[in-house]
């Protein structure tokens, strides 16, 4: 870049730290490109393939769009010039290449999340549920203040509450959802009614991500093994409580079905006695 003088440096774009198996949450590269597409950048420099998409069709789609408008793009590593005519051919073997590096790295890394999972050790998102956080060494504790609310939604449950009556009470007491919403719904409600982490228990792997370039997630209907850990961490609802509201929340969606409908439940895979 420096010896060609002709040259007028537009400006550094830069993705810290996020993957490029998917250019959706790369925000300064989608920027690179909307730069490109309003005529102010008519070459971009590159350290490699993998460095601009590690995904094959994004890489393709985005080059193909930029020679349309004349843009080329060079790759260092590789040498590659985009508007050279030997350049797409090369990109497609490079860009293969980097999507199977991709593939590999999430294969590895989910791996390496299951074997976790197998020696019973909990990953656990704390964001998404109300009252916990995660102490110095990322081990769960109790958020004093949330387990109040956790403990209110269970025990108004038991006393003959409705989901959507609770969800309607704690809407109007202006408490926020785990999301951090104003609005309630019953299904939130009743979610955390059914979540065993309120007893300090996990079970693991509820849902997984089937796509390692969309980063899609699904529930786990049977897709790969669970794995449920007892006393994983600190309880804000006694197994006692937990299991009384497991058989009203059973109790009262029995009267709304007939009797044929009725399931039992599938049992889950492997215990784990922590």
């Amino acid at each position: 870049m420096q010896s060609k003088l002709e040259w007028d440096f537009a400006g550094i774009y830069a993705d810290e730290g996020i993957s490029g198996t998917n250019t959706k949450k790369r925000v300064e590269f989608n920027r690179m490109i909307e730069d490109c597409m309003a005529g102010k950048i008519d070459m971009v420099i590159t350290k490699s393939v993998s460095r601009f998409a590690r995904n094959t069709l994004d890489c393709l789609q985005y080059i193909r769009m930029l020679r349309e408008k004349g843009i080329a793009v060079y790759f260092e590593k590789e040498n590659i010039n985009t508007l050279d005519a030997k350049g797409e051919l090369l990109l497609v073997i490079m860009g293969s290449l980097a999507q199977e590096e991709g593939r590999s790295l999430s294969t590895n890394t989910r791996w390496g999340i299951v074997h976790q999972f197998q020696e019973g050790k909990v990953r656990i998102t704390h964001t998404k549920f109300l009252g916990y956080t995660k102490d110095e060494n990322g081990d769960l504790k109790i958020v004093p203040k949330e387990a109040k609310i956790i403990e209110r939604i269970y025990k108004e449950y038991l006393q003959g509450k409705s989901a959507t009556r609770i969800a309607k009470d704690l809407e109007k007491d202006g408490i926020k959802t785990p999301t951090g919403r104003k609005r309630w719904w019953e299904s939130t409600v009743t979610s955390i009614l059914r979540n065993e982490k309120y007893m300090g228990d996990a079970l693991l792997q509820k849902s997984l991500t089937v796509d390692f370039l969309t980063k899609k997630r699904v529930k786990n209907k049977g897709h790969a093994q669970q794995y449920y850990v007892e006393d994983s961490h600190p309880a804000i609802i006694s197994k006692e409580m937990f299991q009384q509201v497991q058989e009203e929340l059973k109790r009262r969606s029995s009267l709304r079905k007939k009797p044929t409908e009725v399931k039992s439940d599938s049992p889950v895979s492997i215990l784990f006695q922590a």
